[in-house]
């Protein structure tokens, strides 16, 4: 599934719900299912800048492809953190590379979260084009 189609897929899911706080409580569930980060990757290395609360991001990579895991000290933040990684993740390193950055506003979370959480999300998208430059 390309970047794209992901991103039309969980769009889809979010428009399911009619109201903008059952919107936030299906980002928060998301959350939710974000697996853990273990302590030893949250540095200051793997901080992601532009985030209002503490985000972690790691990346690894496979075969020419990059994993991503991460996590925050905020729970609605971790639900945005797991759809950026249902996206990204796996993904060919020179597609990351290229990443667009209005993907936050092809999700439509503009309703959902706050300007400061959207500039977060972008700062996690920076981040993964970031790591796959080094990668």
């Amino acid at each position: 599934m390309t970047i794209e189609e992901k991103v039309a897929k969980i769009k889809e899911d979010l428009d399911f719900f009619e109201d903008e706080l059952q919107k936030y409580e299906y980002v928060i569930d998301l959350g939710k299912k974000l697996d853990s980060l273990e302590d030893e990757y949250k540095t200051p290395e793997n901080i992601v800048h532009g985030c209002t609360s503490q985000v972690w991001l790691v990346g690894e990579e496979k075969e020419g492809n990059l994993y991503f895991k991460g996590t925050s000290d905020a729970i609605i933040v971790k639900g945005l953190i797991y759809i950026i990684l249902e996206i990204f993740s796996g993904e060919k390193i020179e597609t990351l590379k290229n990443v667009n950055m209005d993907i936050v506003y092809e999700l439509g979370l503009s309703e959902v979260i706050t300007p400061n959480r959207q500039s977060g999300v972008i700062g996690m998208i920076k981040k993964i084009k970031e790591l796959a430059q080094k990668a």
